[in-house]
């Protein structure tokens, strides 16, 4: 009996967690451009097969630009909403 009380009282618990954990990434809003491709309220990681690099960021949130493919190991550099850059050695940009 102890254990059923025990265990009906971790129920509130788990369901007041569920209701505050946190929500999940929602994509940018607005528009990625890279190589002048337009990505439409982009997100996750968009690989570049030319160099250089030439990304526009207009959306809401920074893009990260990577000097592998697949988004791979620490970004280069961080790209603020509605700035551009063009990077040499650029292959790939992650947006969330």
């Amino acid at each position: 009996m102890r254990r059923i009380a025990t265990a009906l009282g971790a129920l509130p618990i788990a369901g007041l967690l569920t209701l505050t954990a946190p929500a999940a990434a929602h994509a940018a809003t607005g528009k990625l451009i890279i190589n002048h491709k337009t990505y439409n309220n982009p997100s996750g990681c968009y690989d570049s097969d030319r160099r250089p690099l030439r990304v526009s960021n207009k959306t809401d949130q920074p893009a990260l630009i990577f000097n592998k493919p697949n988004c791979k190991g620490w970004p280069a550099w961080v790209l603020r909403p509605g700035k551009s850059i063009v990077w040499e050695s650029g292959a790939s940009v992650r947006i969330n």
